[in-house]
């Protein structure tokens, strides 16, 4: 099949390393640097627990032309990115996109990609299930367990699932379908902003992260405040336990927390506040349609917010 990966970070990297390897014909959207170590050197990856590089040839564009064809394009990039790209996907005649990433406003996202398209697309939302950092040589270093990634459509029904199939029929990996895409995303969204505002707060320094005891117990807090926001919005929390776990184990969670932070691997998950100011951003909104006392969450969001402000 002939797919584009819209994006060459971290993640677009690995998805498109999945996707070549599936035997479809593939090409990566990137510009500068990156689209010059992707044309030079190839898509180089090292698979942290596999213990193995690879390096796959792309092709490489920098632009995308609205008479390019491609049976699905996947736009990997941050949240804060994705409004940028959207008059160029409209633009294009291909059809059939999957957003993926995170993701505050699914349903504004789509409709004004649909306003903005002259043909009818086929849109998809999804998230896949790694990380990663991509060091200045170009060489991505992956963390994952084996590839997945949890999509869904917003309208119900998946027109292109069998598009799909055929595009990973022979990759390994997993597609996970969710019939509540939105919601999926939006729970995600809160335990993503609480940890990596606990990253920010310290510069990175994951030993400090895992002795702040304080913030460590403020960041479950936090989290308890977002799905009560979801809760009382009647958002389908995903996955259920999570809340019931983080509510009737918080000094589980509390040592767990710690233990995370001092592994080894979690110094290759790449964070970008820009991303997770974006993601605050964006459930101010529900914060409002809920109308619920949320301190914890109202003092986080201050203080990492003003220390991105201050940069």
């Amino acid at each position: 099949m002939r797919i584009l990966v819209f994006g060459a970070g971290v993640l677009g990297s690995y998805l498109a390393h999945v996707l070549v390897r599936g035997g479809n014909d593939v090409t990566v959207l990137a510009r500068g640097k990156r689209a010059e170590q992707l044309t030079k050197d190839g898509l180089v990856l090292r698979h942290y627990f596999q213990c193995k590089n690879t390096i796959d040839s792309v092709k490489v564009i920098s632009e995308l032309q609205p008479d390019d064809h491609y049976d699905l394009i996947f736009v990997v990039m941050k949240y804060n990115d994705f409004p940028a790209v959207l008059p160029i996907l409209a633009k294009n005649q291909s059809q059939n996109i999957i957003i993926v990433g995170n993701n505050g406003d699914a349903h504004e996202m789509q409709k004004d990609l649909q306003e903005m398209s002259d043909v009818r697309k086929n849109i998809l939302f999804g998230f896949q299930l790694s990380a990663g950092i991509r060091e200045a040589s170009g060489r991505v270093i992956k963390i994952h367990a084996g590839g997945q990634m949890v999509l869904g459509s917003l309208d119900g029904e998946i027109p292109i699932k069998h598009l799909l199939e055929k595009a990973f029929e022979n990759a390994k990996y997993k597609l996970t379908y969710h019939e509540d895409m939105d919601a999926w995303l939006k729970s995600h969204i809160v335990p993503i902003v609480a940890l990596n505002s606990l990253n920010y707060l310290h510069d990175g320094d994951l030993k400090k992260v895992s002795k702040d005891k304080k913030l460590l117990k403020q960041a479950i807090s936090v989290m308890d405040e977002g799905f009560q926001m979801m809760e009382k919005l009647d958002y389908t929390i995903t996955p259920a336990g999570q809340v019931d776990f983080i509510r009737k184990h918080k000094q589980g969670v509390y040592y767990g927390l710690k233990i995370i932070h001092k592994l080894p691997f979690m110094k290759f998950v790449d964070g970008s506040f820009s991303e997770i100011a974006a993601l605050f951003n964006s459930f101010d909104k529900l914060k409002q349609q809920a109308n619920i006392a949320t301190p914890q969450w109202d003092q986080l969001q201050k203080q990492a917010i003003s220390k991105y402000n201050a940069k």
